[in-house]
């Protein structure tokens, strides 16, 4: 199926009071054929640079590669699983694409806290993705965090 080597870092929520600038989390995976065509299939989005490797090889990329926002989703991943983890919601998400990510390469995604607004229960998170530890992708998100007494325990 799918290839997730998760960091260290577990899955499940650090509360809004237990954030401090500088706590990062990542999450490493390949990107495979599948995901690519999944993607493909989800988002409707079928340029053939994606899909058709005869096609891909006459484009200055030279050959596939997977959907910039599949590689991005990888950062949905670490922030709604991780930072702040479950009970986040987004707000806000630029990005910047730096390179290609083709299929079979292993992406590491981050995410490090830069700032938290207490009072308005926002986070704003430096994202990057990166391949071969090359970044490909950089951004930032906003997302609003979950407060300790906003959290259900896990059964």
């Amino acid at each position: 199926m799918f290839d997730v080597r998760e960091s260290s870092q577990t899955a499940g929520s650090i509360p809004l009071e237990d954030l401090e600038v500088g706590m990062t989390r990542s999450l490493q995976k390949v990107v495979s054929e599948r995901m690519i065509a999944l993607f493909a299939e989800i988002s409707s989005d079928h340029n053939p640079v994606h899909l058709d490797e005869e096609y891909a090889r006459k484009t200055i990329f030279g050959g596939r590669i997977a959907h910039g926002l599949l590689t991005g989703s990888l950062i949905s991943a670490v922030i709604g699983e991780q930072l702040p983890g479950h009970g986040a919601i987004y707000l806000k998400q630029d990005l910047k694409f730096f390179g290609p990510v083709r299929p079979g390469d292993l992406v590491e995604a981050r995410v490090t806290v830069i700032a938290i607004d207490m009072e308005k229960r926002r986070v704003t998170l430096d994202c990057a993705c990166s391949v071969g530890g090359s970044d490909v992708l950089r951004g930032e998100a906003i997302v609003l965090a979950p407060r300790r007494a906003d959290l259900i325990p896990a059964a």
